[in-house]
């Protein structure tokens, strides 16, 4: 199969996608339009829920819900026995920050464009445990600094916490040099990947990432409630399980209990099977795809969209890095990111608005309160960012 994701592929797959049909949408950073078979996935189920019972269908269709593992595994080339699935990225992220242990003095390196619901988990364990937190500045090109990085480590360093993929500045960590540098010098590495999981092609193994996050609803193109966390066999037993319930722990009794030797550990029991069938139709439909063929064709988009936003009178572009996502941020001179979102809404263009709260360390230092965020996947098309171009000229 050719790497290049055809004008033809992209029609079809934009036929099997109802909401193409009705809307211009930038807001995959958010939420991506899922495609019909997904949709169809969790409705079918639902359904046979509805009139079977939930744990008889459940039981029926234990092999497929089983099979998911297996799907998350093969996107991201992990073991099975190394993939929890989770409700969202910040009960899988949680999961895994909170079970480490920290002694005070330890230290966590992170970066500017670290997440803001990853910034509340460290700044807990600053008052909680006293650990000192570094952060990592970009340098003035943009770019994630790996010698400075270098130059921050030290005996006390415990983790080392990053976004991939900034939710507001439209740049891309380098994760697998972060991951050499984390092996190097025997630090656990934590990334959140949920912007780049549906919009990068992930490799846990090339990362060299102990612990990574996930969310469904994103590039992904998944339902909403979906996500799932990897953590490397060989640092499982590093983390203590948040939350427990019977599908974690087995032999129970007054005495104490076994924890079971795989990921599945830190999950509960009782969540969505619909949902849960719905993310593994998602993950195999983006496969079937390609996700080089998919990081190509985002790629070319975001690329085209900040050449001709950039042409505009009064739209300034934001992103900076050597290394851009499909996540497109700018502002509009003389009006409020809030009223551009609302102005192209009206019109049919969703776009979403990156506040200062979302990633606020880059946001402060860059001197922004908000930007607007246009967020492309692979079934958006040059048309359709002509088509926002032009109504943000006449903003």
């Amino acid at each position: 199969m050719e790497l290049i994701l055809s004008e033809e592929e992209v029609a079809i797959l934009r036929l099997q996608t109802k909401g193409c049909a009705s809307l211009v949408h930038f807001n995959n950073a958010g939420s991506s339009l899922p495609p019909d078979v997904v949709v169809d996935t969790v409705i079918d189920y639902l359904r046979e829920e509805a009139v079977a019972g939930g744990y008889e269908t459940e039981a029926k269709y234990m092999d497929r819900i089983n099979g998911v593992y297996t799907r998350i595994a093969q996107l991201i080339n992990a073991e099975e026995d190394e993939v929890a699935i989770f409700e969202n990225a910040s009960a899988a992220w949680g999961t895994a920050f909170r079970g480490l242990s920290f002694n005070e003095g330890d230290e966590i390196i992170t970066s500017e464009m670290e997440y803001v619901t990853n910034l509340i988990g460290l700044v807990d364990r600053q008052k909680a445990d006293g650990v000192r937190v570094i952060v990592i500045p970009n340098d003035k090109d943009g770019n994630f600094s790996l010698s400075e990085l270098e130059k921050a480590i030290s005996p006390r360093t415990r983790l080392m916490a990053m976004t991939h993929v900034s939710s507001s500045g439209g740049s891309v960590l380098p994760a697998e040099e972060i991951g050499a540098i984390a092996e190097k010098n025997q630090i656990l590495y934590l990334l959140d990947a949920c912007q780049s999981a549906g919009q990068l092609p992930l490799d846990v193994r090339k990362i060299k990432c102990d612990m990574l996050s996930v969310t469904g609803r994103k590039y992904l193109r998944a339902p909403r409630g979906t996500g799932f966390l990897f953590v490397k066999k060989g640092s499982q037993d590093q983390m203590k399980p948040v939350l427990l319930d019977f599908l974690a722990a087995g032999n129970v009794s007054l005495n104490g209990y076994e924890l079971r030797q795989d990921a599945r550990r830190f999950e509960l029991y009782e969540k969505s099977r619909a949902l849960t069938l719905g993310l593994g139709k998602a993950i195999e439909y983006a496969m079937e795809i390609g996700l080089d063929r998919i990081a190509q064709r985002i790629g070319q988009l975001s690329a085209t969209a900040r050449q001709e936003l950039g042409k505009i009178p009064g739209v300034t572009v934001h992103d900076s890095g050597s290394h851009k996502s499909g996540i497109v941020t700018f502002t509009v001179k003389g009006a409020d990111a809030a009223d551009v979102k609302a102005r192209l809404a009206a019109k049919g263009i969703n776009v979403s608005v990156g506040g200062a709260q979302a990633t606020p360390i880059y946001m402060e230092k860059s001197r922004l309160s908000t930007v607007v965020r246009a967020s492309l996947h692979y079934y958006n098309t040059m048309e359709e960012i002509g088509i926002l171009c032009r109504e943000l000229a006449i903003i």
